[in-house]
């Protein structure tokens, strides 16, 4: 399947990221850690995440699919 990974960098660190495999959020910094903690356990910001997965995936999906029906 597709991953989507929805990554927070600032000043070139990256401090969290949404990974859509494991349909939470990551920490890598102190920061982030505490950030990933709290949205992870926000079901509106981890729905919200989750409902722009399915937007991204199925409208890339949409455009993938429909790219190979015009090459066949």
């Amino acid at each position: 399947g597709m991953e989507h990974i929805d990554s927070y960098v600032f000043n070139k660190v990256e401090h969290i990221r949404f990974n859509s495999t494991v349909g939470r959020y990551v920490g890598y910094t102190e920061h982030g850690l505490k950030n990933a903690e709290a949205w992870n356990s926000d079901a509106g910001i981890l729905g919200q995440e989750q409902a722009e997965l399915e937007r991204f995936c199925k409208h890339n999906a949409d455009i993938y699919y429909s790219a190979i029906r015009d090459k066949t």
